[in-house]
């Protein structure tokens, strides 16, 4: 008796999930950013959403919930009902970085469903204009014969141009002062201003300042040549192979949801990244979008597995902690 209740009971479950996946979405759906409002996760989910409206036939509306570098955020998505209407925009810090850094209250793959990759955006090697190479090789030979009296900004402890920059000294053999700011905005300016000597940054922040004349960018730390600077070189063809840092970025739900209903946002993100005002607007930011092959939610799990493992063991090796 009690199996056939319990069979019961599972068959009535389903049911009721069923129907809501097939129903879904009949409310307005929040999308949680872990970050504060103007940064650059907030303006991938306001560009993305609007793409999504016409498609899901529904609100979509964004919540800062900031703190802890994204976990605060992201816990709240792990808390969430499955059900599709809490969402939560992330990123290499917070599903890959700060499982290496912050002792978490849920699982980075065990707590989440993906979604949907989103952009991309490589990070390039920078230097102060007064730096005494012309390109990478001779960058590379003059941080080994100036072993520690080179100084190179990050955008603080825990970061992508901090980790990066540990991976560097690592590929290279060598060896110079790591300089933690309050942001990659003014770790820029003081490489623009001459007080650090380099940077692994962001593209949208290197390219304009090159532009201008203030920097020199040596290589971009990606497979292939970005479309925003074709003249950049890629790492491979610089002289450092494979030396591949990008800060990305992905759509996740609370584990548990329904595929129907994942089904149903994976779709809803790749009409929106297929649409040329969403491309342009992304490319505007210097933001790369996945390939289409690649805009799926098993791309996104195994790009978040693969990144953990690559990442983790620098980051818990240079003994990274929150601050």
């Amino acid at each position: 008796m009690k199996r056939l209740l319990a069979a019961a009971l599972v068959i009535v479950v389903s049911s009721i999930m069923c129907a809501q996946a097939q129903t879904y979405p009949s409310k307005p759906v929040s999308i949680i950013v872990p970050f504060a409002a103007g940064g650059p996760s907030d303006a991938i989910a306001r560009i993305l959403v609007e793409g999504m409206r016409s498609s899901l036939g529904q609100p979509l509306i964004i919540e800062s919930v900031v703190g802890a570098g994204g976990s605060i955020g992201t816990g709240r998505v792990a808390r969430s009902a499955p059900d599709g209407y809490t969402l939560g925009i992330g990123n290499w810090g917070t599903h890959v970085a700060n499982g290496a850094i912050y002792s978490l209250q849920f699982d980075l793959l065990k707590d989440f469903t993906p979604v949907a990759p989103l952009p991309i955006e490589p990070l390039m090697i920078a230097v102060k204009k007064a730096v005494p190479a012309s390109n990478l090789i001779e960058l590379i030979a003059w941080l080994k014969a100036n072993p520690n009296k080179v100084s190179s900004g990050t955008s603080g402890v825990g970061g992508p141009s901090h980790v990066a920059g540990l991976l560097f000294e690592k590929e290279t053999g060598t060896q110079f002062q790591l300089v933690p700011y309050r942001g990659a905005g003014p770790a820029m300016q003081d490489l623009v201003a001459g007080q650090v000597d380099m940077m692994i940054v962001a593209s949208s922040m290197a390219l304009p300042q090159m532009r201008n004349g203030n920097i020199k960018i040596f290589a971009i730390a990606a497979k292939a040549r970005s479309p925003l600077s074709p003249d950049i070189p890629t790492v491979d063809e610089a002289g450092l192979p494979s030396f591949y840092v990008s800060v990305w970025s992905g759509l996740w739900a609370p584990k548990d949801t329904p595929r129907e209903i994942i089904a149903k946002l994976n779709a809803a993100v790749r009409q929106a990244l297929a649409d040329p005002a969403v491309r342009k607007r992304y490319a505007d930011l210097a933001l790369e979008l996945p390939p289409d092959d690649q805009q799926t939610p098993e791309a996104l799990g195994v790009l978040q597995k693969a990144e953990i493992e690559k990442w983790w063991p620098i980051i818990k090796a240079a003994n990274i902690k929150a601050q």
